[in-house]
């Protein structure tokens, strides 16, 4: 068995490479006699903004309304939180600061150095680089963020909202609170700096708060208090429509390496799909093919295409289609190698595996699409994370490497 993986959307050769050699060592140790290769296509057929991205409009002023919360389930409101928190790193810190003048607990005696300032201290004395062996530093560099954490410990620092908070911080409980929504503000800074090049899990990141927590005096066993209460409600409220046009700009911007891939794919997609044709077939034997995102889209149509003309192409046995689009291409009759309306794949197309994260927007189910077809599986997963970096967290999630070991077991 030989396993051929083609990358998704935004993907250039940095970026491959770091994420072939990952994918690589966790399928090779599922299956150490299987041959594991890759087909890197970002450079030449993928897309670039060739007048510097003058089309995006800016960002709009509008504010969300609020909806009812009763229905939204508990990842839901957290992947809400964290997107606020990406998009605002030191929101909770304000709403913690407003909080805590609001209420006489909040206040220390006249002359006492209030339980803040040693949290502030604290802060001020991380190190900027941590130290290989550290367990902060080995999770900046595991999942991207050694780059952009200097920067965000900095920000953080030098925030009026953490100097207001803590100096509002008067008793010791609200001390813990305070260290807990630093470290929060903090880890979330370098997420967005980070953005789509962020490589992290949502275990990774409340790992980081964890740890940051209690290096800043707080207990990394309890969560955020009240502040977290009403950043989740904001959050609610706040990441609906209106607050998206709030932040089209920067979320156009971060998004235009994936959607311009796509639409170039779209126009021009036939050389790709030759490409990955020789790189399919230059080795005999049977295959399981993976595609990330557009790399599933082109997959899928590449199979359809050669099975509908009754020349199948040879040697794959599974798709394995990671957070891709291509079930929604195919319901808008955008995906040229099926026709629009059809309900099952041609003969001579493999058994599909499709695998999703209700967070990724850029992923999509495929059963219900092709309800007729029973080679067709959907297979859900969490990461924890928003988007976008739900889009990026597949190759770090257990759940996904068992599920294409299952699926090449039934092959047997």
């Amino acid at each position: 068995m030989r396993f051929l993986f083609v990358h998704g959307t935004g993907v250039r050769r940095e970026r491959h490479d770091q994420l072939f050699a990952r994918i690589s060592g966790r399928l090779t140790e599922r299956f150490p006699k299987a041959a594991v290769s890759s087909c890197f296509w970002g450079e030449e057929f993928g897309a670039a903004l060739s007048m510097g991205g003058r089309s995006i409009p800016g960002r709009s002023g509008t504010r969300g309304a609020g909806d009812e919360l009763s229905a939204v389930s508990p990842p839901d409101r957290e992947a809400a939180e964290w997107a606020l928190l990406l998009a605002d790193p030191c929101c909770e810190l304000r709403v913690l600061a407003y909080l805590e003048a609001d209420t006489k607990a909040g206040f220390s005696m006249p002359g006492v150095r209030p339980a803040g300032a040693e949290v502030l201290d604290l802060l001020g004395k991380l190190p900027s680089d941590p130290a290989e062996g550290d367990e902060l530093g080995d999770l900046l560099r595991a999942t991207g963020l050694e780059p952009y954490y200097a920067e965000a410990l900095a920000a953080i620092s030098a925030s009026t909202e953490a100097a207001r908070a803590g100096a509002r911080a008067g008793q010791e409980p609200a001390a813990r609170e305070l260290a807990v929504a630093v470290a929060r503000a903090l880890v979330a800074a370098a997420l967005a700096a980070a953005d789509i090049d962020a490589d992290c899990t949502g275990a990774e990141r409340d790992r980081m708060v964890a740890v940051l927590t209690a290096r800043l005096g707080g207990d990394a066993r309890v969560p955020g208090g009240r502040a977290a209460a009403v950043l989740t409600k904001l959050a609610m409220r706040a990441t609906t429509q209106p607050a998206l046009n709030l932040w089209r700009g920067r979320l156009t911007e971060s998004a235009t390496p994936a959607l311009g891939d796509i639409l170039r794919y779209q126009a021009r997609g036939e050389a790709l799909r030759e490409h990955l044709r020789g790189r399919i077939t230059e080795d005999e034997g049977p295959s399981v093919l993976i595609g990330h995102s557009l790399g599933g889209v082109a997959l899928v149509d590449l199979l359809a295409q050669s099975a509908a003309r009754g020349e199948p192409v040879a040697g794959p046995r599974l798709l394995v289609t990671v957070g891709s689009q291509a079930p929604f291409l195919h319901e808008l009759g955008a995906l040229s190698g099926l026709p629009p309306g059809v309900a099952r794949l041609p003969e001579g197309f493999p058994r599909w595996l499709n695998i999703y994260d209700r967070q990724d927007l850029l992923s999509f189910v495929a059963e219900p699409v092709f309800r007729d077809d029973p080679r067709v599986t959907d297979h859900e997963v969490s990461s924890r994370q928003p988007f976008p970096p739900s889009h990026s967290a597949y190759w770090k999630i257990d759940a996904v490497y068992d599920r294409i070991a299952g699926a090449v077991e039934e092959l047997v």
